[in-house]
């Protein structure tokens, strides 16, 4: 389990040796289309649906088998916690503060690690789907704008089966028996015609919502059925998450 041939330091490396065995033996993998993820070096965006608070494990696991480590936009209140804090923040991941003046402090970190060759995640809904079904919600704007900004490639990417292993909002997991959990990667999403225009609301969305429709086409492959019409709004139908 060498990993990404890559310099990341002990602390990222020990939790990847502790982390990867124990999914090995509590899930059954279908990696698809892994051979779209680009190599160590190339700044990425890797962009996917959120369905569990266990899937940015998982998800980091198909990334670190194909050869890269993740570089996760996560609630700065993760930093806060004693040890798993530090710990997160010596892996390289980067604190999203919400509603403060150091919002834009994220997407800042989030370009520059992109333009050091980084792969660097996004999850565009924000939060964990509320779709009473699972499927993507309306997505947020923070990937097409890293995307725009850098030039670099958005990878579409679903995933499935890990809210069978620890359900959404649920703090009870149900390790056995092993669940499959399936990852598959889109090519990357089209955004020339946007690069180099005006950063407004609109072409924003246009992005954004390029984005999310190649999440989700990749989903149904999965899934094997087709999503709504429309998908959920998080702001239309609820308050969100405090």
């Amino acid at each position: 389990m060498a990993g990404p041939k890559q310099r990341l330091g002990l602390t990222y490396r020990f939790i990847a040796a502790i982390v990867r065995p124990t999914l090995l033996a509590i899930t059954k993998r279908r990696w698809h289309g892994g051979e779209r993820v680009p190599p160590v070096g190339t700044g990425v965006v890797v962009v996917a649906n959120h369905i569990s608070h266990l899937d940015p494990m998982t998800f980091a696991h198909f990334l670190w088998d194909h050869g890269r480590a993740v570089r996760y936009l996560a609630k700065d209140g993760l930093f806060r916690i004693p040890v798993l804090g530090k710990m997160i923040a010596r892996c390289g991941q980067i604190p999203v503060y919400r509603d403060t003046g150091d919002a834009a402090t994220a997407y800042r970190d989030a370009v520059a690690a992109v333009r050091r060759g980084e792969c660097v995640a996004i999850y565009p809904e924000g939060t964990i789907s509320r779709d009473p079904q699972l499927w993507p919600m309306v997505g947020k704007t923070g990937a097409a704008r890293v995307a725009l900004e850098t030039g670099c490639d958005v990878l579409p990417i679903a995933q499935w089966g890990v809210q069978d292993i620890l359900p959404p909002y649920s703090k009870r997991p149900r390790l056995f028996p092993r669940k499959d959990v399936q990852v598959r990667v889109g090519a990357p999403v089209d955004l020339s015609d946007l690069q180099g225009q005006p950063v407004t609301s609109t072409v924003m969305r246009t992005a954004t919502d390029r984005i999310m429709a190649a999440v989700v086409a990749e989903l149904e492959v999965v899934r094997g059925e087709k999503a709504p019409g429309e998908r959920f709004d998080l702001r239309k139908n609820t308050e969100g998450d405090r």
